[in-house]
């Protein structure tokens, strides 16, 4: 046979072959709400063959701006208008071929009502505290989700890296124990799913934005989750990560386009040169490398550069604070995205929620490094930010140094009291460090207990110390019963042993208080006792700050705000010691006695006189 007959016939068969049927994988963000600030809302529609179609619609008030198609013919991202005077209501969006009069297929569309005052909702502060869970470690309330199909990993409760179980159920039946403990605020570590092969409770690699993790839940459990925390006075702070996700996200089997991934997709690790982009003598290749490379292989870092993903970004963040009722975010690995990005992503969701508090994770221990990214700060070249808060890692690794050496002053060769003072005196390099998270411990560090030698006393000044410092709080799951940890190298597992008390057959049960140890019962009741304090001590919330250098391993400072002044003072010696009160004139003119927030003890006071300290002591004294 000819060759042109053989091709006549292969067109010819062809030409009568069915088309694919054209169908919609995602639409993302599956719903909207009308009245929000920002008038415009990008969908991003995934189906084979989609970008062959036009997107039509007609209701009142939405309109379609732009349709924009790549190099992925199974994509779209469509543009919408939302008017100022849009009401809630459903809409069919149609998808037809150029040309034709039959729409393809038809997906329908929501837009809600927004709860009222949710634009105006309040975010975390410094009259909080903020109780850090990982939820896989925390408590398992329903051990029929431990393990579903068919996500990858199963639960092993026996493997220190595995799933423990830890669920949206657990955490809710405690949030009373939560409530009555003094927190006001609940960073769970991110709920989303996490579809990878191992280490999937860790929760940073993403595998699909817009739902939580069914081994933790559904969409509607974190909803409910949400609604009874607030329901005991307390809020959610969702963990977001920006930068990157994991390597099984269904974005990876059919990217949306060539540059969604950085580095074209080759898996180029961070150096972790976090400086570079704020470094005036940084090179193009290293600033590359901190915001472009991967964490792991298994861990693709998004290029926040393509328009289309920073808006689905930005949106992402909006739509799970909208939908949950969230009163804040907590940014994973904040500076290790892209900087116009951030700027944008602060801008947008600050716009929508003014009051709104986000905080950012920049670890570094160097206070330039972090207020850089502060909103407010006036950087040498240029660079705006519009984040409210970020961890205090500076702060952080003084006051555990500084507990945990044995020296007394910086000068002998290790880290003392001094050092956690001259960090605090450095708050002038931030925009507004009162908003700024101090944390005692987190998943990702030894335990505070452990760090300090697991000595008591000096676990009560760490706590008593960022319960009190001008700052907003965090402490971690279990710090409040010792929890321990290895402390040399990394061992994550060893951050992050299950709550004792969140499994049913736990020998021991901290939520009730069976089984602990009597050191473990006597720290919980002292915190949830200056917990519970700290709540009404508006002086600590909104209170200036006055302190005095370090001498003879003692450190002292006042939090006063003109009607109430707050003394606290931390003694490291191993004996009672005998302080001065002299030089402390200015904040005791008038003062007559002390009494511990704690147990009650009046400590009298008088011109000219001295304190007796116990030794190893954490005193913090209300003046009168």
């Amino acid at each position: 046979m000819h060759r042109t007959a053989v091709l006549a016939l292969l067109m010819g068969t062809c030409a009568l072959a069915p088309a694919a049927p054209h169908r919609i994988d995602h639409l993302e963000p599956a719903f909207w709400w009308a009245g929000m600030q920002h008038k415009g809302l990008q969908l991003m529609v995934h189906g084979p063959g989609i970008a062959a179609l036009q997107p039509m619609l007609d209701y009142p008030g939405v309109r379609i701006a732009a349709v924009t198609r790549g190099a992925n013919p199974n994509y779209l991202f469509v543009d919408l208008v939302l008017d100022d005077a849009v009401q809630p209501g459903a809409f069919d969006i149609a998808f037809a071929a150029p040309g034709g009069k039959a729409a393809a297929l038809r997906h329908r569309y929501r837009l809600l009502a927004r709860e009222p005052g949710s634009a105006a909702r309040r975010g975390f502060g410094p009259r909080d505290t903020i109780y850090q869970v990982m939820p896989d470690r925390f408590a398992n309330g329903d051990p029929a989700n431990d393990s579903v199909a068919p996500l990858l990993e199963k639960a092993d409760r026996a493997k220190g890296g595995g799933r423990h179980g830890g669920d949206l159920a657990g955490m809710t039946a405690r949030l009373d124990y939560i409530s009555a403990m003094g927190f006001t605020q609940v960073w769970p570590t991110p709920l989303v799913e996490n579809d990878m092969p191992a280490y999937s409770y860790h929760g940073y690699a993403a595998t699909d934005f817009y739902r939580i993790d069914r081994r933790y839940g559904s969409n509607d459990d974190f909803r409910a989750f949400v609604a009874a925390a607030r329901a005991r006075g307390i809020g959610v702070i969702q963990d977001v990560v920006l930068n990157h996700i994991g390597s099984r996200h269904w974005w990876m089997t059919d990217l949306p386009a060539p540059d969604w991934i950085s580095y074209g997709g080759n898996p180029v690790l961070t150096q972790h040169h976090r400086t570079a982009t704020m470094d005036p003598y940084a090179g193009a290749a290293d600033i590359r490398n901190f915001t472009e490379g991967w964490f792991s292989p298994g861990m693709p870092d998004l290029n926040q550069a393509n328009p289309q993903l920073a808006n689905y970004l930005i949106q992402n963040s909006i739509w799970w604070i909208e939908y949950a009722g969230l009163s804040g975010l907590r940014v994973d690995t904040w500076g290790y995205s892209n900087p116009g990005f951030l700027t944008e992503w602060s801008r947008r969701l600050m716009a929508e929620y003014p009051n709104l508090n986000l905080v950012g994770e920049e670890w570094s221990t160097r206070v330039p490094v972090v207020a850089r990214w502060q909103r407010g700060k006036q950087n040498f070249d240029g660079y705006v930010s519009h984040l409210p808060s970020l961890m205090d890692f500076p702060l952080n690794d003084a006051l555990r140094r500084a507990l945990a050496s044995t020296a007394v002053n910086s000068h002998e060769g290790g880290f003392s009291l001094t050092d956690l003072y001259e960090t605090l005196s450095l708050d002038y390099l931030y925009p507004d460090p009162a908003n700024l998270v101090l944390f005692e411990g987190n998943h990702d560090l030894p335990r505070t207990f452990s760090v300090v030698g697991e000595d008591v006393a000096l676990w009560r000044m760490a706590m008593a110390y960022v319960l009190t410092a001008p700052r907003i709080p965090q402490l971690y799951y279990g710090s409040e019963i010792l929890m321990t940890s290895t402390v040399k190298g990394r061992d994550d597992a060893s951050y992050r042993r299950d709550f004792p008390g969140g499994w049913a057959g736990d020998r021991v049960d901290a939520f009730t208080g069976a089984g602990l140890a009597a050191p473990q019962r006597e720290a919980q009741a002292w915190l949830k006792k200056l917990l519970n304090w700290r709540k009404g001590a508006t002086v600590i919330h909104r209170g200036r700050t006055r302190h005095f250098g370090p001498e003879q391993d003692t450190y002292v400072f006042f939090r006063h705000d003109g009607a109430k002044k707050v003394m606290v003072v931390l003694n490291k010696n191993a004996a009672p010691t005998a302080l001065p009160t002299a030089r402390f004139s200015e904040m005791l003119a008038g003062v007559t006695r002390g009494i511990d927030v704690i147990d009650g003890t009046e400590y009298r006071f008088t011109p000219a006189g001295q304190l007796t300290l116990p030794a190893r002591s954490a005193l913090i004294l209300e003046l009168e």
